[in-house]
């Protein structure tokens, strides 16, 4: 959830740090750190607030060149200077940064006091370097005092550390929490997400649970949690710093709205050939796929919602037995799966902790994994049997648009293949494969509808409560716009089953409330046009979404899809609903890329 930078070079450590902070913000967070090193002692910034709260108090005159730096998201402890990361030991001699949740902090914690240690903070990472000192003070070597440490640790950590005892030295380690290594003529970097470290290497190591590592200005090694020598595999990263700036546009959101029909074109490049699925990857699982009795969908958030898209789907092209679960409920709903189940895991950065639990509980139990990400060498990814990688790029706005649209498209992608595995013919897949390919131009013919969705957008100004209804395979798209709009307007909006609606969920309509319907499927849009008109009759505003031959003349806002196949009808009715938040939100006035109380990659339970 939050952020770390590390640097140990031939430079000054500031910039690189500062940077990486700015490029890691999208993750939220509500206080900001450094700590700068040199053989006589360590210096440490914090400042509630803003990074640029924490940089109004340092000076650029700063030369030190190694060092660490935080963005906080409070877990234990409210926002505060006091709360705020680095911690230190009460000699300040060591320095710690941390992301996760030490889940036996209080038990740490009281030994500790007994011990005669003082704490300063709130916070479960306190605990860490205090750990780290007592372990120190009876061996001086911080190899071993690491190692120790994070062996007593239960929960999640990406740890960095730095000391006077080792002035151009960091100490990393990882557990559950997302950590990647970088190196380069100027030294060796670490950071909670590639996207800090673009700017000065392309080459980046994802460091793997238990592993940890040592950099100094010319070396980086790698070592498994016995201290043993690893090998480490480099990835070169295929962003650059250009696709993590707004290009002119307003926010990235705007950006990266508008970036979808090249990301999924990029999403389905080589993924058919003629009429077939090509996923070479899915083939060569050592599966077989008539003892399958199940599939089950995992995810969480936006993730989630192309979960409930790909679930109908599968029904609908399968005829088998699937469902879809949040990843936060899952372990805890003691699910009955074997070796018989598929679990299909998706997530944008492949670092999402509920899911990343989900996976484990599912291995443990059999079952065969697959996984939909976003990011190269995350966790997930390398955790599943077989991994298929969206092609959305940094996703840097906190409200997803770009990863959202490319899971659906590639969810839809997995699940034709999974007919054709399980031995079950989808009726007409030929025009469905077809609208597929053509979905780039349909998603630029969806982004066309923009300034009529920027009017329609007005209608929110001064509303506080927003609906969305849709049935079948616009229910998912209902969620999502639902989500969209509550996360960065902060208007409640709630989403329902269309048919639900006369259950209890009208009763909250009344004159100019805004509910906004999706009407695409053709088997079920009457159905829906008459429940809108049930909300009508109460004074509702309602905006409709629907087909180009929808006969919609009773209405008055009335929002048309480009001709597509209603199986893919999700896609274009999503960049319409990220369109009408966003205007939404800029019609209230709020801070689009930067959300109140959200991460964008939520990597504690």
């Amino acid at each position: 959830m939050c952020g770390i930078t590390g640097f140990t070079g031939k430079q000054p450590a500031l910039p690189f740090l500062l940077q990486g902070l700015s490029k890691l913000e999208y993750r939220g967070y509500d206080s900001a750190g450094v700590t700068l090193v040199n053989s006589r002692k360590l210096k440490t910034w914090k400042a509630k607030g803003r990074l640029s709260e924490l940089e109004k108090l340092l000076s650029r005159n700063l030369t030190q060149s190694c060092g660490i730096g935080h963005t906080r998201w409070a877990t234990h402890g409210v926002p505060s200077n006091m709360n705020a990361h680095p911690h230190m030991n009460e000699e300040e001699t060591i320095s710690v940064v941390h992301n996760g949740i030490v889940e036996n902090y209080a038990s740490l914690k009281e030994e500790l006091l007994a011990q005669g240690y003082h704490f300063q903070s709130d916070t479960d990472s306190e605990v860490i370097v205090q750990l780290l000192d007592s372990y120190y003070r009876r061996k001086p070597v911080m190899k071993d005092a690491l190692m120790r440490t994070v062996k007593r640790l239960e929960g999640s950590y990406a740890l960095c550390v730095t000391s006077i005892y080792e002035p151009n030295t960091i100490y990393v380690a990882k557990q559950e929490s997302p950590m990647v290594l970088g190196r380069s003529e100027e030294g060796t970097f670490c950071a909670s997400d590639a996207p800090a470290l673009l700017e000065y290497t392309r080459e980046i190591l994802p460091l793997q649970d238990g592993q940890f590592a040592i950099l100094n200005k010319d070396s980086l090694e790698v070592f498994d949690a016995k201290g043993k020598t690893v090998i480490p595999q480099w990835i070169h990263f295929p962003y650059d710093v250009q696709a993590a700036q707004k290009n002119g546009y307003d926010s990235f959101m705007m950006k990266e709205i508008h970036e979808q029909p090249s990301v999924i074109r990029e999403t389905l490049r080589g993924r058919f050939h003629g009429s077939r699925v090509v996923l070479p990857i899915i083939d060569q699982l050592d599966v077989d796929w008539t003892t399958i009795h199940q599939t089950i969908f995992i995810a969480c958030g936006t993730a989630y919602h192309a979960c409930v898209y790909a679930d109908i789907l599968y029904r609908r092209y399968t005829g088998g037995l699937s469902s879809v679960i949040p990843a936060s409920e899952f372990r805890y709903s003691n699910p009955a799966v074997d070796e018989h189940t598929l679990c299909v895991f998706v997530s944008q950065s492949g670092e999402t902790a509920d899911t990343l639990a989900a996976l484990k509980l599912a291995k443990a139990r059999g079952c065969v994994t697959i996984a939909v990400v976003n990011v190269l060498g995350s966790s997930i990814a390398r955790q599943t049997d077989a991994v298929l990688y969206t092609a959305a790029g940094p996703e840097i706005a906190v409200a997803s648009t770009k990863a959202y649209t490319t899971q659906l498209v590639l969810l839809h992608v997995l699940v034709l293949k999974l007919a054709e595995l399980l031995q079950h013919r989808v009726r007409g897949i030929t025009r469905i494969i077809a609208d597929l390919k053509r979905l780039p131009e349909i998603t630029e013919q969806a982004l066309e509808t923009e300034p009529e969705v920027k009017k329609l957008a007005h209608m929110l100004k001064d509303k506080n409560d927003a609906y969305f209804i849709g049935r079948q395979l616009d229910y998912p798209t209902a969620l999502e716009g639902a989500l969209k709009l509550k996360e960065i307007s902060y208007v409640h909006a709630d989403a329902y089953y269309a048919g639900e609606l006369k259950h209890g969920p009208i009763a909250l309509i009344e004159q100019d409330t805004v509910v906004t319907a999706i009407a695409t499927q053709p088997e079920v849009c009457g159905k829906t046009i008459s429940n809108i008109k049930e909300t009508v009759a109460r004074g509702a505003n309602v905006i409709l979404i629907t087909n180009p031959d929808t006969d919609a003349k009773e209405f008055k806002y009335v929002v048309r899809i480009p001709e597509v196949t209603p199986e893919l009808a999700a896609i274009p009715s999503a960049v319409i609903l990220q369109l009408f938040a966003y205007y939404g939100a800029k019609e209230k006035g709020c801070d689009i890329d930067k959300p109140r109380n959200l991460a964008k990659s939520v990597t504690v339970e």
